[in-house]
């Protein structure tokens, strides 16, 4: 019995990160993946009233370089990430605010260079975990691109 409470998302959805001023990028929903995961083409720690930092360039399109947009956050943790290659990984841990399908949440987010994937973001299901449920042959099931404001190029 599906929860009416919830929302369904197909494999594939179009989300924001309000926050980090990114208003649209695409993102596979993937239950494989514990945390959520970002793709940040750089990373720079640094520390701000004595507290961990990052700032960091994305290239919120894919396929794309020719955007960037450059975002600052409070490091929560650092933590060890194992990618489906089995490869692992120490990673910044953020959190943010996702919005998708009109609904706002704080999630976690790892900082990772995913230019060579095929989504600059992974949504992971911590993240969907009591709000949403996935339907693996649908996509954009959250209405695409058309409910998310045009891309706003910050420099």
């Amino acid at each position: 019995m599906v929860d009416l409470e919830r929302k369904i998302l197909g494999w594939r959805e179009w989300l924001a990160l309000p926050d980090l001023a990114i208003s649209q990028i695409k993102a596979k929903v993937d239950t494989g993946a514990k945390t959520s995961a970002l793709h940040a083409y750089y990373v720079q720690p640094y520390e701000r009233d004595g507290a961990p930092w990052v700032r960091f360039g994305i290239h919120p399109l894919q396929s794309s370089t020719s955007n960037s947009i450059e975002c600052e956050a409070r490091v929560k943790e650092m933590r060890l990430v194992t990618d489906s290659g089995g490869h692992a990984e120490m990673r910044p841990v953020i959190e943010t605010t996702l919005l998708v399908g009109g609904q706002r949440r704080l999630i976690e987010l790892t900082l990772t260079d995913r230019e060579t994937m095929r989504f600059r973001m992974l949504l992971g299901r911590s993240a969907l975990k009591r709000h949403y449920v996935v339907d693996s042959s649908k996509s954009f099931m959250l209405g695409g691109n058309r409910t998310l404001p045009p891309l706003i190029i910050s420099s």
